[in-house]
């Protein structure tokens, strides 16, 4: 296998596919298997070239001090000057014939394009003298507002005369054959237009432990699940406390499987209704954006006026309560089979279409990470679909089985006050993601994960059943608390939800609309992919807010439990570990994308989640 000339970060001059014509570059990453390099060129474009296609910086830049001695001006006036020696010359005063004077008309009009040619290139393609910097996105200056809108405009005002000029005067001539023509049209075309077309490469770096963290996930997931709703059933549910392993036939009825389809299917009916609005998600890969209907929170109403209407026929919901594990192994058993469905259908979809993070070529890697990035049938899609509407929508109405239940078992004409406050801070946090419903085409779910058993499982099984753990705790071992405590825990919750979604407002209208009135105070560092990096407002307190408010609302939904067991701080606890991973995630991906932007944004903003600690 020949070894690769050029090292990871290393500027060079690269060859732009279809020319004759070389920019400065930045290599990236190489190909060992294809032996390509992808390099970036300063508009953030990124492609794949040969290593025949590559020169070095030094090299590049000799022969273009060699070549600019022959340039075309030098050459017509050493040819001028070798003919007006000539013996054959006629002399000075002496009349020449029609041809000749033709000829030298002709030769004089060539010399001009040349040179105006020559003028235009030099003027269009000259090198930056600092490359390093703007080849890893470091902006000349740190800082920006929405004024520097105005400054680039004023910037791009010699760009646009001299395509100006090139569109008013021709620079080839008349009597060019027609080949000459189409060569000369498809520069000018490579000119005025780049293409944004992205070699598809596969997934070199494995996250979650590789082939066999995927593999050892598949089987931990499921068994966590059925553990903890095991534990709540007992009646001390410490950790040393191990619940005794259920009879097979007690995990399966079909009556429950038959439910939980009749639900999903009702969620995808609403999905399908055509009410709300139609907007466009991010840019794919290939420059390709999808469409997604938002009407979540009308899904969310038309879900409680059907709960409503059970409940009036004297529809017992605590029949959940008393399934909840047959509940949780149906919905497991058709996220299993809802995940190989996904990867079958993978193995046909085109390159593009593939996600950036399940291309690895490793069966179980790219089975659980997810093969295909935006799955559809039809205008259906899957992946959005199981985002927010059968777990999230079912974790409220598991929520208010468990308060009803609660009731029953106990008792009680109205509901506890713990259960009331985990119930009220749950449905706050729900009714809100499907009131900003559009703000999850942003996500790393939604632009970078494919459809696969983690987030087939993570939608469909651990959101409903591990997020209800608090209230599934709460109807075997209530808790009581007082007013005031009730209060505190209340405060907190709001100031995490105030952190959590004023963060998520501030990123997502940036990102929709940066040149927003609304935003004009907001400062951010621009990159070399055209995007910006807030370091004003909550993202210049931590580079995470939004992680922040989470994991305090986690907190205050676990407090209303009590101290008597950890069990009900399970999810604050995972939560924590899976932001940190997921932080972490974001971190490397956003080195890889910004450069150097992203290295003065981590110094601008040191601190990752937690202020002065993490």
């Amino acid at each position: 296998m020949p070894s690769r000339k050029y090292a990871d970060g290393e500027v060079v001059m690269g060859r732009w596919p279809g020319s004759v014509l070389y920019y400065e570059v930045q290599v990236t990453s190489y190909d060992d298997v294809a032996h390509l390099y992808t390099v970036k060129y300063k508009d953030g474009t990124e492609l794949a070239l040969k290593e025949s296609d590559i020169r070095s910086q030094s090299s590049f830049k000799h022969r273009k001090s060699q070549s600019s001695s022959s340039s075309p001006s030098r050459r017509s006036s050493s040819r001028s000057r070798s003919r007006s020696r000539s013996p054959g010359r006629p002399a000075k005063g002496r009349r020449r014939s029609a041809s000749q004077s033709r000829e030298h008309k002709d030769d004089k009009k060539k010399t001009i394009q040349e040179t105006s040619l020559a003028l235009v290139v030099v003027v269009l393609f000259k090198p930056s003298e600092n490359n390093t910097k703007r080849y890893n996105g470091e902006p000349e200056s740190t800082e920006k507002n929405d004024t520097s809108c105005v400054i680039l405009e004023q910037k791009l005002k010699p760009d646009l005369e001299v395509k100006r000029v090139l569109e008013q005067y021709s620079l080839r001539s008349r009597k060019d054959d027609k080949k000459k023509e189409e060569i000369y049209s498809e520069k000018k075309t490579l000119v005025a237009v780049k293409p944004i077309e992205k070699v598809p490469t596969k997934t070199k770096e494995l996250e979650f432990g590789g082939r066999i963290g995927t593999f050892m996930l598949l089987f931990l997931l499921p068994a966590t699940v059925c553990y903890l709703l095991l534990m709540c059933k007992q009646d001390d549910p410490s950790l040393l406390n191990v619940p005794p392993l259920p009879a097979l036939e007690s995990l399966w009825e079909g009556r429950v499987f038959g439910v939980f389809l009749l639900w999903f299917f009702l969620q995808a009916v609403f999905y399908l209704l055509p009410i709300g609005k139609v907007v466009e998600g991010l840019p794919l890969s290939n420059g390709r954006k999808l469409q997604y209907r938002i009407n979540g929170f009308y899904a969310f109403i038309f879900t409680a006026a059907a709960i409503g209407a059970l409940l009036y026929f004297q529809f017992e919901l605590h029949y959940l309560y008393d399934h909840f594990m047959q509940f949780a192994v149906s919905a497991a058993v058709f996220s299993l089979a809802l995940s190989i469905y996904l990867y079958i259908r993978s193995l046909k979809a085109p390159e593009e279409e593939l996600a950036p993070g399940g291309n690895s070529g490793y069966f179980i890697y790219d089975f659980f990470t997810g093969h295909e990035l935006n799955p559809r049938i039809g205008n259906f899609d899957l992946k959005y679909f199981c985002e927010l509407r059968p777990g999230l929508i079912g974790w409220v109405v598991i929520n208010l089985a468990m308060l009803l239940a609660e009731m029953k078992i106990h008792n009680l004409s109205v509901p506890s006050l713990s259960m009331i406050l985990v119930n009220g801070f749950q449905l706050l946090y729900v009714v809100d993601a499907l009131w900003n419903e559009e703000a999850v085409l942003t996500t790393m779910d939604i632009t970078h994960d494919g459809f696969g058993f983690m987030l087939a499982f993570g939608d469909l099984v651990w959101v409903p059943f591990v997020y209800s753990l608090q209230a599934f705790y709460l109807v075997g071992h209530p808790t009581t608390i007082t007013w005031p405590v009730a209060a505190a825990i209340t405060v907190l919750n709001c100031v995490g939800y105030y952190i959590f979604r004023s963060a998520n407002s501030q990123k997502n209208n940036f990102r929709r609309n940066p040149a927003d009135p609304k935003l004009a105070n907001l400062k951010f560092i621009p990159t070399a992919t055209g995007k910006g990096l807030l370091v004003t407002g909550w993202w210049g307190f931590v580079r995470h807010p939004n992680y922040l408010g989470d994991i305090i609302m986690a907190l205050a939904w676990s407090l209303p439990c009590g101290f008597n067991h950890i069990l009900p701080y399970f999810y604050v606890i995972y939560f924590i570990c899976l932001l940190v991973h997921r932080e972490a995630r974001d971190e490397h991906h956003c080195k890889q994308k910004y450069g150097l932007a992203w290295e003065r944004y981590c110094q601008r903003v040191p601190y990752r989640i937690f202020p002065y600690i993490y």
